[in-house]
């Protein structure tokens, strides 16, 4: 029995006060549904199966180059990140797995699962971090770490990812994710063909190391930390990664690493045409990586990934499981709030690409009709989809409406008197 922070009773409460709203919108959306040719039963079945893991990191409050804002009752380690995470698992029935990031979250492994067992939490992919310094490393990443001109900096970076592996193994994760900071801020700065061939080098030694059962992943980034160039820098490169690689070897896509205006759903059915779609880091962003919280800014460009994602369900290519996760930095909300607004908004797009009509849209692309194949998906992503999340997360004993029912709770206040206040510092994402 997992161990609640919140009362069952009180979410029980929270929901007698909506129930009769709920089943009136449900009761509604289900005729309107109907109409269409859509069972709203299914879709809410398919919706209360759809998961995202959050990321450790996320429950606490982010930061910019400029400064970071401490928040009431930010967690003091792994442990309590983890208490936080269970609470939006709890109140949303979405996100029943945490991704952790070492050596951030660096603990005993036997005491990760027992307090994972405990809250009813599992281990999606561990996230290795060669992109800044830990204390007491013996060669700093300051020019970068597997693409390193040092080879002994190559070989730490390269350990810490098996050592991460070892972490993963014992706790029950399946992936490693590896992002690195690598790259140049002046022309001539790095030789680029040296710089790539010694990543891959370093990456296949990784690679190597990996269980039989496991995948790798690897993100690419325009830009960030190093401005003038990264090491994997878009997706054809991260695609010829996993393709040198070798068969374990996946993309990861992460919504804010891309120039504004980019095609990201064109790039996710590339990736998924040639079998190296391995998953998502879910964020929203105006500008460049800005890491808010998914849907925020362009939920119709969620859609269109999710578009793309339902569209290879129903054509049943085999053996498509990606790994779902979000990837996000809270700056001015309350963090748990944040991650359970994004998961709500993750799995919306989900439910408007079910119930895309998708024998007329293929009949609209075969015509070359491109007005009406533009309103079939415009048609879908304008339904009010809200009463099947609600309803999904009432029938799994979660919150018809989740934040209010953790506001309700007073949990943040709780969590505020148990843990000392954080100090404001500098820049830093956490």
């Amino acid at each position: 029995m997992a161990e609640f922070r919140i009362a069952q009773d009180l979410i029980a409460t929270e929901n007698d006060k909506r129930a009769t709203a709920l089943n009136a919108d449900y009761e509604a959306l289900g005729a309107t549904l109907d109409r269409r040719g859509v069972d709203i039963e299914v879709i809410t079945r398919r919706v209360a199966e759809f998961f995202v893991a959050v990321p450790s990191w996320g429950v606490g409050t982010g930061g910019t180059r400029f400064a970071r804002f401490p928040g009431a009752g930010e967690p003091r380690g792994i442990f309590d990140k983890l208490d936080d995470c269970a609470v939006i698992d709890q109140l949303t029935q979405a996100t029943p797995n945490v991704s952790l990031h070492i050596p951030w979250d660096k603990a005993d492994a036997k005491e990760l699962k027992a307090k994972g067992d405990a809250l009813g939490l599992g281990f999606d992919a561990i996230n290795s971090n060669t992109f800044s310094d830990a204390p007491g490393q013996a060669h700093s990443y300051k020019y970068g770490s597997l693409s390193h001109t040092d080879a002994g900096t190559r070989a730490q970076a390269v350990e810490h990812n098996l050592e991460c592996i070892e972490i993963g193994r014992a706790i029950g994760s399946k992936a490693l994710t590896v992002w690195i900071g690598d790259g140049s801020n002046f022309p001539g700065q790095s030789n680029f063909t040296r710089a790539f061939e010694r990543y891959l080098a370093s990456m296949a030694d990784i690679y190597k190391a990996l269980p039989d059962d496991w995948k790798l992943f690897t993100e690419h980034k325009m830009y960030e930390p190093a401005f003038y160039s990264t090491i994997v820098q878009d997706w054809g490169t991260n695609y010829l990664i996993a393709q040198t690689l070798g068969p374990k070897a996946y993309c990861l896509v992460d919504l804010g690493h891309h120039a504004p205006n980019t095609n990201i759903e064109m790039i996710v059915a590339r990736l998924i045409q040639f079998g190296k779609l391995g998953g998502f880091h879910f964020n929203d962003s105006k500008y460049g990586d800005d890491d808010l919280d998914a849907g925020v800014i362009d939920p119709y460009r969620l859609f269109l990934v999710f578009n793309e994602l339902v569209d290879v369900e129903q054509r049943g290519v085999n053996d498509f499981k990606p790994a779902h996760m979000i990837d996000q930095s809270h700056n001015v909300t309350d963090p748990i709030e944040s991650l359970i607004n994004s998961a709500n908004e993750i799995r919306r797009a989900y439910a408007q690409a079910l119930i895309v009509d998708r024998k007329a849209l293929e009949g609209y692309q075969n015509d070359n009709d491109a007005l009406m194949a533009s309103e079939t998906l415009k048609r879908a992503y304008r339904a009010d989809v809200e009463p099947i999340l609600a309803e999904a997360r009432r029938r799994a004993g979660g919150a018809i409406d989740p934040i209010a029912a953790y506001r309700a709770s007073g949990y943040r206040r709780q969590v505020a008197a148990e843990r000392p206040a954080s100090v404001a510092g500098g820049g830093g994402i956490i």
